[in-house]
């Protein structure tokens, strides 16, 4: 008899990424070999014997044990349903690949007793054979609003293990559920397209990080834990009123599916992919025609960057892909791409389609922006 349904599918979106996570292992070169004095770095590839063919049954891995030179993957684990599913997962399903498997905990000091139970969820993860694990305390600032500091702070921290550790990758335990919350949120900030594709099955520097359950619901991993007698902790912030994500879990969703009837959920993950593929679309055209409407640019004044536009060209683009090309400048010349919004996009683009002689218009970061005859000079200082 089989493992319970939830539990399968679980492991099955694992195994998927691990298979991904070995194909473009096996496909990168070899490191380079640290000196002792250097912070440890990625292991070297392993050899071939030492790294099943991802299509190999699992059967026949069952019980073997990854060398210890092994490609490391990571899960972030709060204690939470998903992610415990997830640390559970990968800990069966590593081994079976041919590859290490460890996990990070990260604390955020945001409540009483958060160091001691970030010490148990380390304690749960090495009790499912996971090694190495690490629990991590950070500070939490406040830019940007306390759950944006809370998630800086956090993947700072990820980061950072996965350099210490020479991890591969990290698996995040997002699922579809999250992903309808993200983009709902993009959608009442007014972001544009690229905010409406909600988290990515990969991110981070070099596809360092990965999502396996976007297409698992909530309820499937919280079935699974429950099935596998995995102890879960619900953080009591994601039924805090004050925190934005969670009106929108608790009182925006259900109203949705009231209203519109079930599958707004899904609905919302498909919209997700959708606008992803568009906006990666769009942002690989504007690519392109940033290379033709680009000029060359004297050397400005005090070393201060500067990015030189043809305005001919420029007005020919389409709207989508003409305001992508500015804001590529805007940063390219040191503008804050955090801090550059919709609107500063649109003031830049009246200089394109409404230009009237109006003045120079200021951007963060002391980036200015001019019409100069033909050319728009984009410059910092």
């Amino acid at each position: 008899m089989g493992p319970h349904p939830a539990v399968a599918a679980i492991r099955l979106a694992v195994r998927r990424v691990l298979h991904d996570i070995l194909v473009a292992h096996s496909a990168s070169p070899p490191a380079a070999t640290p000196s002792p004095a250097s912070a440890p770095t990625s292991p070297p590839a392993p050899s071939p014997a030492s790294a099943p063919a991802p299509a190999r049954p699992a059967a026949a891995l069952r019980g073997s044990t990854p060398r210890p030179d092994a490609p490391l993957v990571l899960a972030a684990c709060s204690g939470g349903a998903d992610s415990m599913a997830l640390a559970s997962a990968l800990a069966f399903e590593a081994p079976r690949a041919g590859l290490r498997a460890g996990g990070v905990t990260v604390d955020h000091g945001l409540q009483q007793g958060s160091d001691a139970r970030a010490a148990e969820v380390a304690d749960r993860m090495r009790a499912l054979g996971l090694a190495p694990v690490e629990a991590i305390a950070v500070a939490v600032g406040r830019g940007g609003g306390p759950e944006a500091a809370a998630r800086d702070a956090r993947y700072t921290a990820l980061d950072a293990a996965a350099e210490r550790h020479g991890a591969t990758a990290v698996l995040l335990g997002h699922t579809r559920d999250d992903q309808a919350e993200t983009v709902l949120l993009g959608l009442a900030r007014g972001s544009g397209i690229r905010s409406l594709s909600g988290m990515a099955w990969v991110s981070g520097t070099g596809g360092r990080y990965r999502r396996p359950f976007l297409q698992l619901d909530r309820h499937t991993v919280r079935e699974a834990c429950l099935a596998q007698s995995l102890p879960v902790w619900d953080d009591p912030h994601n039924v805090d009123p004050s925190y934005t994500r969670s009106r929108v879990r608790h009182e925006a969703l259900p109203i949705l599916e009231k209203a519109l009837g079930k599958g707004v959920v899904e609905a919302l993950a498909r919209t997700a992919q959708l606008s992803r593929d568009d906006a990666d679309a769009l942002d690989a055209w504007a690519a392109r025609a940033e290379a033709d409407v680009m000029t060359t640019a004297p050397a400005a004044a005090g070393g201060a960057q500067a990015v030189h536009l043809d305005t001919v060209g420029l007005r020919g683009l389409p709207t989508a892909v003409r305001r992508r090309v500015l804001r590529r400048a805007a940063i390219a010349a040191g503008a804050p791409a955090g801090s550059l919004f919709a609107r500063h996009i649109e003031e830049v683009d009246r200089l394109i389609t409404g230009w009237r002689g109006q003045r120079a218009i200021n951007l963060p970061g002391r980036v200015e922006v001019r019409r100069e005859g033909g050319r728009l000079v984009i410059r910092q200082g």
